[in-house]
C-alpha cells in the first residue's frame, strides 16, 4: 500500500529519471522519454486508459476499474521509448529503457520509496503516449507507481539462478 497524498520531496522525480540515463545503450541513442503524472492529471490519465479500453472492447468491470487505477500513488511515472532508425535499433532502445526501469525501481528503493512497474494496457499504448506528450510511435514501456509506502512489502521468494557453464 502506498500513501496516495503524500508527495514527493522536490527533485525525486528528476533524481530517478537520471538514474536511467545512465542505463546501457548500444548506440547512445537516449531512446527514453518520462512524464510524472501528479495531482489531478492522474485522473485524466485514468479516464484516458479507461475510454481507450472501452472503445477496445474491454469489459465494463475493467474499464470501471481503470478510472481509479492510477490514482493509488501520488506520481504515476510514465516511460516510454522512442523508435529507432531500424527495427534492430528499436528492439536495441527498448533493451536500453527497461535497464532505465530498473535502475529507477532500485534508486526508488534506496530512497525508500515503494515503487511498482506496471505495463500499459492493451491497445491503450497511443492514447498514452499523446496523453503525455511523447512523438508518435513511442512505446509506453511502463507506467510506474511511485510513492511512501504505508507498510513493509512481503518478501517474495525466488528460486536460485540456473547457471550453465560453458568453456572450452
Amino acid at each position: 500500500m502506498v500513501d496516495k497524498e503524500r508527495a514527493l520531496e522536490d527533485g525525486t522525480i528528476e533524481k530517478l529519471c537520471e538514474l536511467a540515463m545512465w542505463a546501457p545503450n548500444h548506440k547512445l541513442t537516449f531512446p527514453s522519454v518520462f512524464a510524472a503524472v501528479t495531482g489531478d492529471a492522474r485522473e485524466r490519465l485514468s479516464n484516458c486508459v479507461a475510454d481507450a479500453m472501452a472503445r477496445e472492447g474491454d469489459k465494463p468491470e475493467k474499464v470501471a476499474k481503470a478510472r481509479t487505477k492510477f490514482q493509488r500513488a501520488p506520481v504515476i511515472l510514465v516511460v516510454g521509448t522512442e523508435l529507432g532508425d531500424t527495427q534492430l535499433r528499436t528492439e536495441e532502445n527498448r533493451d536500453a529503457v527497461a535497464a532505465g526501469i530498473q535502475n529507477i525501481l532500485l534508486g526508488a528503493t534506496s530512497l525508500g520509496l515503494a515503487s511498482f512497474w506496471s505495463s500499459c494496457p492493451k491497445g491503450v499504448n497511443d492514447d498514452v503516449a499523446n496523453f503525455c506528450g511523447f512523438r508518435t510511435g513511442s512505446h509506453i514501456t511502463a507506467m510506474i507507481y511511485l510513492g511512501r509506502p504505508q507498510r513493509q512489502a512481503p518478501v517474495v521468494e525466488r528460486p536460485p539462478a540456473t547457471i550453465k557453464l560453458i568453456s572450452n
